[in-house]
């Protein structure tokens, strides 16, 4: 999708919106608002993403700032998707902007830029926002022509294409290489995808490992990976959150550890799963992070049982009084609830099925009445950590959890 967030909010408000420089900006969490994408208007005029909001608007003085709505982004999201999934079933959600098709069985449909064709009128149709689309042999060739030509491109990159293509472009042009692995490339005086391909494979690989392979393969436009419709399981589920100010009382940091488990807690019942890991993330007011994580006597999916070990280990690891900028509690080595075996505590075994039913319960109120229905005291509070339920004004383009068919 093409400047998804505020392509969303001009299908929802034209009159407002339409031709006009905007950006979704303004977090409530940060300190200093960010640019998270702009309009092609407001590009037009020099604005970035990841320009802080006073960049933009001087640059752009009729910038119109927008709050985000991650809610209805995801609607969008879901929207555009089925879409996609009604010409293959071979659909794999990168983010909540982006997917790639493997169309290699949907001849019904005809050519694949017939197919491309159709899938962007549609969307235009239907949900009245722009897309590019790369038309490719594989996932690699395909990413980077989408690239190409925006807003509502089409462009088509074969193989044969590449040299012609590509080559004279510097390697950080070459999807999956970043600005440090760029900057080494230049110091071994290698600066385009040609130099790249050409270079000596065993060479790249004492630079850089199995990697120094893969950029090689894919210089030449090579790559085997392919279109994985279902995600696997999730390796880690986790929240952050930045603080507008710098806590410093234990208290304060015990409440903040107490939204944030709940909420990784739902998201773990939510897929099934169980935890056998906690870590927590602590990040100084310098942008020093730390992490620490134990592992639980059993696995578990009870909120109750993060919070308690997030508190543990903050207690433990941190000194008293040292400010801090950001927290976050993450849960690790995930198993499928069905296939974990749990060990009951000796002497409150005889409690656990309360326990479970009621925070099923609990769970069951708030998917129905939303996630403020039922509360502790402790979650209670105006600090950011309690925003993290509000999913309107929270979301991440790499949380997929409502993404899925």
């Amino acid at each position: 999708m093409n400047a998804f967030y505020c392509s969303v909010h001009e299908a929802e408000s034209p009159e407002l919106y339409k031709g006009k420089s905007t950006a979704v900006a303004g977090s409530v969490e940060l300190r200093k608002g960010i640019v998270v994408t702009c309009s092609y208007t407001a590009r037009a005029k020099g604005v970035k993403t990841g320009m802080t909001v006073k960049q933009a608007t001087r640059l752009c003085p009729d910038l119109m700032l927008i709050q985000p709505d991650f809610h209805l982004y995801r609607k969008y999201s879901r929207g555009f998707m089925a879409i996609a999934r009604s010409y293959t079933p071979l659909v794999e959600a990168v983010s909540i902007d982006e997917c790639y098709l493997d169309i290699t069985g949907s001849k019904l449909f005809g050519s694949p830029l017939e197919i491309a064709g159709a899938i962007q009128e549609r969307i235009r149709k239907e949900w009245r926002i722009p897309c590019s689309i790369g038309i490719a042999p594989n996932k690699l060739l395909a990413k980077m022509a989408s690239d190409m030509k925006k807003p509502n491109g089409m462009t088509v990159l074969r193989l044969r294409d590449v040299p012609g293509i590509l080559w004279e472009k510097p390697c950080e042009v070459l999807f999956g290489i970043g600005r440090k692995t760029a900057e080494k490339l230049g110091r071994l005086h290698i600066h385009t995808i040609g130099q790249l391909a050409a270079a000596d494979e065993l060479f790249l690989t004492k630079q850089f490992g199995v990697m120094g392979s893969w950029m090689k393969a894919a210089a030449h436009g090579i790559d085997h990976s392919e279109v994985v419709p279902e995600r696997g399981s999730n390796k880690s589920i986790g929240h952050t959150t930045t603080l507008p100010q710098d806590v410093t009382e234990k208290a304060d940091a015990h409440r903040i550890m107490l939204n944030l488990a709940d909420q990784t807690g739902r998201r773990l019942r939510r897929q099934h799963l169980m935890a056998s890991t906690v870590q927590i993330t602590i990040r100084r007011p310098d942008m020093t992070t730390i992490t620490r994580s134990c592992t639980l006597r059993s696995p578990s999916n009870s909120s109750d049982d993060f919070y308690r070990e997030a508190c543990r280990l903050f207690d433990e690891h941190w000194p008293s009084n040292d400010p801090v900028r950001l927290l976050g509690v993450t849960l690790q080595n995930l198993t499928p609830q069905s296939e974990t075996a749990v060990q009951l505590d000796l002497f409150d075994y005889e409690q656990q099925p309360r326990k479970e039913a009621l925070t099923k319960a609990m769970d069951m109120l708030r998917d129905k009445f939303g996630e403020d229905a039922v509360l502790t005291a402790g979650m209670l509070g105006d600090d950011p950590s309690t925003l993290i339920r509000n999913k309107k004004i929270r979301g991440t383009s790499l949380q997929r959890d409502e993404l899925e068919p």
